[in-house]
Order: C-alpha cells, then structure tokens, then sequence
C-alpha cells in the first residue's frame, strides 16, 4: 500500500512538473521544448485554474512560435476559458497581430455573444488587427452583454483611428446601452475631439 501511495504521489509530481515546464516554454516562446513536451504525450489542450489553454497562454503573452505548434498538433482555436475569452480574443487584446492572423487563418470565430475579439481590439487601439478582424467577417455593431460596441470602448479609450476606422465600416454611433450610454456621450465626457468626429458621422 504504501508502494502504490508513493507511487502515485510521484505521478502527480510528475504531471505538475511537466505542466511547469510547457508553461516555461509558452512563456519563453521556446518551440523547441513545447514540442519536445507534446511529443511525450502532454495535453494540447491543458487548462489552468482559470480554465485558460496553452493556447489562450500563448496568445496573450505573444508567444507565436508555440501557438502556431499548438494549433499544428490540434488545440481547440475556439477553446474559452471560465471569462468566455478565446485565444484571439486575448492575441486581440494584447496586440500580438501575428497570433491575431494565424488564429483567423486557423479558422478562430470573430463573432461571438458577448464580449468578441472586435471588441478587444478596440480597447487595445491596434487599428491593424481590427482591420484584419472586420475583413475576416467581425461584426462591427455587435453589442456585448452591457449593450458596449467595439466604437464604445475605441471611444472610451480615446483611439482616434480605431473609432474612424469602426465608422468607416459601418459602425451604428447611434447604438445604447440599456442605460442610455452611447459613444457620443462616452466622448462627450472625456474625448471631445471624438465627440466631433461621431457628430459627423450622424451621432445624435
């Protein structure tokens, strides 16, 4: 019995030594030692505590050489974690253009209820991934569960050519929030010289 006791005490070490390992690697954006780990048999898809994938990890932290092998050996490109954040959500969030464009051409979902990777992106003001993002078919006037668009949070993070961009692709400026919260009166209160540029794109 306690052979057996020690011995699966030494498999559990085991297993969370190799999960420390793949994290080192993510984090390092070390191709070499992740593929080394996945070819040993390690999960592609392992979650943390918060139910973030290898692949969620990598692609907030910019890791694209280890997405790019994670996804190659079959991670979930749509896997959420407990927030309802995706891989291309979080690559959106965090700049990493790259990560954002192999996770589309992998086949990641822009459109999603809820908060969407468009909307991510606005708040990280990176207009070239919200560019690449509406050519892949995002919806420019979706609405999260609040009632925010992706032209709310451009606006309210005072992102000038994100706001003209979302414009120039169709954004509603004239969309609420079930409390009356529009992308005028965001600008009005902080941006005003985006206050002028929704006015004359119609905002009332």
């Amino acid at each position: 019995m306690l052979a057996y006791g020690a011995l699966v005490l030494g498999s559990q070490f085991a297993v969370a030594g190799a999960y420390d390992d793949m994290l080192e690697a993510v984090a390092k954006d070390d191709e070499y030692k992740a593929e080394l780990l996945l070819k040993r048999g390690f999960d592609v898809d392992a979650t943390d505590a918060e139910g973030s994938s290898l692949l969620l990890l990598a692609a907030k932290q910019g890791s694209e050489k280890v997405a790019k092998a994670l996804l190659a050996r079959g991670a979930k490109v749509n896997a959420r974690n407990a927030l309802g954040e995706t891989a291309l959500m979080l690559g959106a969030l965090h700049g990493h253009l790259e990560i954002v464009r192999h996770l589309l051409a992998q086949g990641a979902e822009p459109n999603q209820s809820g908060w969407n990777a468009l909307m991510y992106g606005a708040v990280n003001g990176n207009v070239n991934i919200c560019r690449l993002l509406l050519a892949y078919g995002a919806q420019v006037n979706a609405q999260a569960d609040n009632g925010f668009t992706a032209l709310m949070m451009a606006t309210r993070e005072g992102h000038q050519d994100v706001v003209q961009l979302l414009l120039a692709n169709g954004a509603d400026p004239n969309l609420q929030t079930a409390t009356g919260v529009t992308a005028l009166s965001i600008a009005s209160q902080k941006e005003p010289e985006l206050a002028e540029v929704l006015r004359k794109a119609g905002a009332r």
